[in-house]
Formats: C-alpha cells, structure tokens, sequence
C-alpha cells in the first residue's frame, strides 16, 4: 500500500463531519478527505463498488476514522468487514465516536480496531485530538507495505 494521502471518514452527523474537515483545516492536515455518510457508502468506497465503481480499487485510504453509530450498516460491521478482506485488512482504522461504552470499545478492539477516541465535546479539545491523530497517523507511524 503506498501513501495516498487519502483520509476516510465515515460519519453521518453533518455537524461532526464539519467540526472534523474544519479540525483538520486548522491542524494544517493536508490530506484529502473523503466522507461516506453511513457504513454501506464506507464499503462501496473501499470495495470500488455503487457510486464509487469507477474509483481505483488499488488506493486505499492512509486512515479509516469509523463512527461506530451509523445509518445503513454499523461502524462495528464495517469494522469486521474490514478485516475481513485481504485489501483492506492492514488500513489503519481509529474508531472516532462519541460513545462513551466499554463494549463499545472492547468490541472495536476485538475487531482490530487500531485505536478508539471518544470525540470531545469542546472545540479546542476536538481540534487538538485531530492534529495529534493527524499528525501521528499520517506523519509518524510507518505504514504496512
């Protein structure tokens, strides 16, 4: 897998979706992201399937950020199918939610999850999870070949 400089983020709260592009904005992340408003998009545009059929199935995202309470198909089962096949099964994916369950966090986990952060509530601690996630996820940590 090379670097493509893409970020998924799989989220369907319209204002969460923003307040992450606008985190990401201000932490000066440059990478492209792409949103899927539920765990179904989030599978046609891993899997080049749907509306994404044209995309090129071979570029992965550098980073899933999987909310876990989706319309369609829950973050949990697009998790599991995540790991389930062989072209998506090393994309690191940090489970970005604002459930605040331990199963929750033990079932991401037991999924293969790469990391779990519960979405803070203020701005400015929003702001500083994102250019930590961003910075380590897309700057410090060696991607799997």
């Amino acid at each position: 897998m090379t670097r493509s400089g893409i970020i998924l983020l799989v989220e369907d709260n319209a204002d969460d979706a923003d307040l992450t592009l606008l985190a990401f904005e201000k932490s000066k992340i440059v990478s492209r992201i792409v949103i899927a408003r539920d765990g179904q998009e989030a599978l046609d545009y891993l899997f080049a399937k749907g509306a994404y059929a044209d995309r090129d199935p071979s570029v992965m995202p550098e980073i899933i950020l999987l909310d876990i309470k989706l319309p369609k198909l829950d973050g949990l089962a697009v998790l599991r199918r995540i790991r389930a096949d062989e072209r998506t099964r090393r994309v690191p994916v940090v489970v970005l939610t604002s459930s605040n369950e331990e199963t929750d966090i033990s079932t991401s986990y037991d999924l293969g999850a790469n990391s779990f952060v519960r979405k803070p509530v203020d701005f400015s601690e929003f702001l500083a999870a994102a250019r930590q996630l961003g910075l380590y996820w897309l700057v410090i940590n060696e991607p799997p070949p």
